[in-house]
């Protein structure tokens, strides 16, 4: 799949898994939903129940900022397959305009954000490498 089918699967998908690793080199990983724009990829702390207030891949951010997304398309009928990865650098942003636009776009593309936006921290996503697969063109 090319870059540019790639990227317009990546930003329709609804749900993505991040992939961080520790200061120990011990993976982790979670879903997230997230919005694209301009080469990055914005995901927010948001209300939903959470074991911690410590999130183990906002720490693990923080050791190593090296990070990879996957989304993907599953289907009985195995023409349907595909998916794309992105691997990228990560940073977390707590105020300010980047904030604001990336919990904009957020609400824009999850109606559940609409009524109650993400307060909490945004995961900005640098892409620095996208690969994708799919079954058929």
């Amino acid at each position: 799949m090319d870059q540019k089918r790639s990227l317009q699967r990546l930003a329709a998908a609804r749900v993505a898994r991040l992939a961080t690793v520790d200061s120990s080199g011990l993976p982790h990983i979670v879903p997230l939903v997230f919005a694209v724009a301009d080469g990055k990829v914005y995901s927010a702390v948001d209300h939903k129940p959470k074991r911690s207030a410590n999130l183990k891949r906002l720490a693990n951010i923080a050791a190593n900022p090296r990070v990879a997304l996957l989304v993907d398309q599953y289907d009985d009928d195995w023409s349907q397959l595909w998916w794309v990865r992105i691997d990228g650098s990560a940073c977390v942003i707590e105020t300010g305009t980047a904030w604001e636009q990336a919990v904009e776009m957020l609400a824009h593309k999850y109606p559940q954000y609409r009524g109650q936006p993400p307060t909490g921290v945004v995961i900005e996503i640098t892409i620095e490498g996208i690969s994708g697969w799919a079954a058929t063109p």
